[in-house]
């Protein structure tokens, strides 16, 4: 039996929009429940494997309500972070505009704070597949949980690397498909169980978190991302597991 927030084709789009505009407002809380807080730990290794600096241009995709943007910036770099869901984003300004209001009060602030970069994020309403950049326009491209959710993550990925600068970093956080047969089942089982049981008490759907497996399955996941990426032309490509798989970074950079 699928779920209601999957259709695979023309309707994928309007369905996702429909699934996050929903949740928005209670995205970040879930997020904490359902991974027990380490999501956190998982955006900052992200930051880490990006290596944001000041001076270099950082686009985050479905950036959903801010938490890599506001990171990437905090270490400096100029930062656009894009989402097709207006609910997310209004979440993610409303961040901002807090952010710059404690800027303003606090006093005595080291000029290293991490009040100021927060203020200096752009957010833009547009479509991952199509992004309104022009070529070779950023350092550095990120991507938490989104691209399983585009109606053609191959086309995202492209997107993606189009816009990179030679030498930028590209990196897509996700959930993974562990290459151990029995995690792989009892991860999948957490999935199954566990956050959609999060997702009822905390938004009234459990369907709204049961969509996290329906898609992971129509999803090739970590491994087929490094082929896709390899296929690409992508240089240093590797795999970052964590959890033995059952979350994971992909990285590669863009050839001079």
């Amino acid at each position: 039996m699928g779920n209601v927030y999957y259709a695979p084709g023309d309707q994928r789009a309007a369905k996702v929009n429909d699934l996050f505009g929903q949740i928005a407002r209670r995205y970040d809380l879930i997020n904490d429940v359902q991974s027990f807080g380490m999501h956190r730990r998982w955006k900052r290794r992200l930051i880490g494997l990006a290596d944001p600096k000041p001076g270099l241009r950082a686009l985050d995709v479905c950036c959903g309500t801010g938490d890599i943007a506001f990171a990437l910036a905090a270490k400096g770099a100029e930062v656009v972070g894009l989402d097709f869901t207006e609910p997310m984003l209004a979440v993610a300004e409303d961040r901002r505009r807090k952010s710059e209001v404690r800027g303003q009060k606090a006093e005595d602030r080291s000029p290293t704070s991490e009040l100021r970069p927060l203020t200096s994020v752009r957010f833009v309403h547009g479509d991952a597949m199509k992004l309104p950049f022009p070529d070779v326009s950023f350092d550095i491209i990120t991507v938490g949980y989104g691209l399983r959710n585009l109606a053609n993550w191959e086309v995202g990925l492209r997107e993606m690397v189009r816009v990179a600068k030679p030498g930028g970093r590209v990196l897509v956080l996700d959930f993974g498909k562990p290459d151990n047969a029995l995690w792989r089942g009892l991860f999948f089982g957490y999935l199954r169980l566990f956050v959609p049981v999060c997702g009822l008490i905390l938004v009234g759907q459990a369907d709204a978190y049961a969509y996290i497996l329906e898609s992971l399955k129509h999803y090739p996941a970590q491994r087929g991302l490094e082929a896709k990426m390899r296929e690409m032309k992508l240089g240093k490509v590797r795999v970052v597991n964590l959890m033995g798989g059952a979350m994971s970074f992909n990285v590669g950079e863009k050839s001079s």
